[in-house]
């Protein structure tokens, strides 16, 4: 059986105690090298065979779970993050399905949950935004054409970028061509949640000249909005004295 874990953002105690308990029992782990906390591996049995598999192909990767299920063994394929956000899981379940192996999925907590944390931020403030776009810049690997970061920011929503650091100057262009204003605020986060976190304000004209300040170049995530500031929002409807739910009835305000 294979277990694709998502080991959290960084922090130890931030993976789930799922994931922590298929962790333990083992007997083989393959983990996203430099993006996992090799803190987590201290808690495998003896005898476990670890692998990171930033030095492996995908079918290399392949390999060492086909050699564990034909001894019978228990594999955990440990990503970064949550497995779900650019994970490239796909074509490695694709891949066991082909093969006849079995796998689930056990969801961890992703980055840019702990970059939210980090900045002690909420994403989705009323009157301010209500939508989060999870995206990242064009690189070496290419994106949709209707998925450039240009077009989603015409709509003006908090955006989260992975995998952008190195590509700021052309970030804050983009950002710019689709509507969002030069003092719109921004943040970098940097290793979320892991020792050495740092947290940088900024705007989304001063992305990259923030980011060669500090000497950021990879490992962060860029975010963008108004809700970064947080001022001027609304208050919660769910918690207004005025507003009825289904457990608490609103109460008229008198004149």
């Amino acid at each position: 059986m294979i277990h694709f874990v998502g080991a959290g953002p960084g922090a130890v105690d931030l993976i789930t105690v799922r994931g922590q308990k298929f962790l333990e029992q083992a007997d083989v782990v393959i983990y996203a090298g430099s993006l996992v906390n090799p803190e987590l591996l201290k808690s495998t049995k003896e005898g476990c065979r670890i692998y990171n598999s930033a030095k492996m192909t995908l079918e290399e990767v392949l390999d060492v779970m086909m050699d564990a299920e034909k001894e019978k063994k228990m594999t955990v394929r440990l990503h970064t993050g949550d497995p779900c956000l650019y994970g490239a899981i796909r074509e490695q379940m694709d891949q066991l399905d082909r093969l006849g192996i079995a796998y689930d999925s056990c969801p961890g907590v992703s980055s840019f949950c702990g970059a939210a944390a980090a900045l002690d931020l909420e994403y989705t403030l009323p009157e301010v935004s209500q939508s989060v776009v999870i995206t990242r810049m064009e690189g070496r690997t290419p994106v949709p054409e209707k998925e450039k970061v240009a077009s989603f920011a015409s709509h003006g929503a908090t955006m989260v970028l992975f995998l952008s650091t190195g590509l700021l100057d052309k970030l804050e262009k983009q950002l710019m061509e689709g509507g969002y204003k030069a003092d719109t605020p921004a943040a970098i986060v940097y290793k979320a949640t892991w020792p050495e976190e740092e947290t940088h304000i900024c705007t989304i004209s001063t992305l990259a000249r923030t980011a060669r300040e500090y000497q950021i170049t990879k490992t962060a995530l860029i975010i963008v909005g108004d809700v970064v500031t947080h001022h001027r929002y609304e208050r919660s409807k769910l918690y207004d004295p005025e507003f009825t739910t289904e457990f608490r009835q609103g109460i008229t305000k008198t004149e």
